[in-house]
């Protein structure tokens, strides 16, 4: 829903609005308003793990890269918002501007929690297909045969030297073989 300005300044409650961010300051800027304006801000991230040349590390990223949601009285501090640490601008079309209603900010914080963290941590099944990315079959891809939860392992079958092989492998040296950004948050 957009509301122009003047529909701004006659508004008594604070609304919800969504705010651009200086590249890669969400979290930052959502903390200054917080502390600075006691606007109440809403910033959701992402807690994925990712292959890197030293196996599997746990990334953080926003949820909504480049923007944060805050909740204030348009009329009373809009300017001051819009000129805190880490803001660019507030999110308006034309002279119409952004405003979320309640339940979707809801909806979204259910989903993150808290603490504002959606964490990606998909459990594998069995015909999972898996890359490896740690050890001595790094970078291979291979299909989980069996879980082990009770060492923390699974078995994998993979190609290796035109032949199929089952080994063991910590599980935490394996990620599932899609994209992250591609599964389901609400799994």
């Amino acid at each position: 829903m957009t509301l122009s300005s003047v529909q701004l300044g006659k508004e008594e409650q604070a609304l919800w609005f969504c705010l651009k961010t200086q590249p890669k300051h969400e979290h930052l800027a959502a903390v200054s308003l917080r502390t600075l304006l006691h606007v109440e801000t809403f910033s959701p991230r992402l807690r994925f793990r990712k292959p890197t040349k030293r196996g599997a590390v746990w990334f953080v990223e926003s949820l909504f890269p480049g923007y944060l949601f805050a909740r204030f009285n348009y009329r009373e501090l809009h300017r001051q918002v819009q000129y805190a640490p880490g803001i660019s601008s507030i999110v308006h079309f034309g002279d119409r501007v952004a405003v979320l209603d309640e339940p979707t900010i809801a909806t979204l914080r259910k989903v993150g929690g808290d603490d504002e963290v959606v964490i990606i941590d998909p459990e594998f099944h069995v015909g999972d297909t898996v890359q490896i990315v740690e050890g001595a079959f790094q970078g291979l891809e291979a299909v989980v045969t069996q879980l082990l939860p009770a060492r923390d392992r699974v078995k994998v079958l993979l190609d290796f030297l035109g032949r199929q092989i089952e080994a063991e492998v910590s599980a935490p040296k394996v990620i599932a073989s899609v994209a992250p950004r591609a599964m389901q948050i609400g799994r």
